[in-house]
């Protein structure tokens, strides 16, 4: 089992955030997500449970258009919320929790 904490869109060479929209942002965040779970031995189909925090729920449709190019049917439990501010001035953070399928 994995627990990756919440992710927001640094840019894994500079360290600054990358992108300045929230399509941006989240494509970021679900490539450094990847390269976590990949890293500790996992696949995006083992992914049992996400939270995406958003600055602005306004923008969960764009959020969602590219959080579905990451998994296959049936999708990880989810939740979003809406905060009021994410560190760096993030627009998008996301959470997951993984568990090898058996």
């Amino acid at each position: 089992m994995l627990f990756c904490s919440g992710q927001i869109a640094l840019d894994p060479t500079t360290g600054e955030i990358y992108g300045q929209s929230v399509r941006e942002q989240t494509q970021r965040v679900m490539k450094n997500l990847t390269a976590i779970i990949e890293a500790a031995g996992f696949a995006a189909a083992d992914v049992v449970k996400t939270t995406i925090y958003l600055t602005d729920l306004k923008a969960f449709q764009e959020v969602n258009e590219v959080y579905e190019t990451f998994f296959a049917y049936p999708f990880p439990a989810r939740a979003t919320v809406q905060v009021g501010a994410l560190p760096r001035g993030a627009l998008v953070e996301i959470d997951a929790i993984v568990c090898r399928q058996t």
